[in-house]
């Protein structure tokens, strides 16, 4: 019998876990940009611990081993945001990147109410595209990255999320 993978709110006890995972999931995004230094792989430790403890940061845990981690935070305008959605190679094409953005967008609907949610990608990364344009995201403008990326800019209503089934 296998395990199941659960989503939960990260804690600090998490926070290795999700940096060394960041660090191996956005390897293929790197290498599709031929840019290393993109900003989840020189993201620092620290960073990422206050992101944990004061943002919105799910993970997808099998067993005891973080596989699946996602990070959303509102603005004050009423955007929510999410970003840094990732989840562990050997367990991509099985839903859990769409079971993270939902449970990622029901978490701030929840707590932070907000009226919109935004994301974005590389222009170059089309699976992450097809997940968010099948979530309901849709393009609403481009931008170019700190690190050069030209970035895609997506968006859909808070409350026209979509129904994910369980993996």
């Amino acid at each position: 019998m296998g395990m199941s993978v659960i989503i939960e709110a990260a804690g600090p006890q998490d926070v290795e876990q999700i940096f060394r995972l960041q660090y191996l999931c956005f390897q293929s995004e790197a290498e599709l940009y031929g840019n290393y230094r993109i900003d989840p792989l020189v993201q620092s430790l620290e960073s990422v611990r206050a992101e944990v403890a004061t943002d919105l940061v799910l993970v997808a845990r099998l067993g005891d081993e973080v596989v699946g981690s996602v990070r959303g935070f509102t603005e004050e305008d009423g955007t929510g945001r999410i970003g840094k959605l990732c989840v562990h190679p050997r367990l991509r094409g099985h839903g859990l990147g769409a079971r993270l953005l939902d449970a990622a967008e029901a978490a701030l609907e929840a707590e932070r109410h907000p009226t919109r949610f935004r994301l974005h990608t590389g222009h170059r990364s089309e699976g992450n595209l097809r997940l968010y344009r099948r979530a309901g995201y849709a393009r609403v403008g481009d931008a170019t990255g700190e690190d050069g990326v030209r970035l895609i800019l997506l968006e859909k209503e808070a409350g026209a999320r979509s129904f994910v089934a369980s993996a």
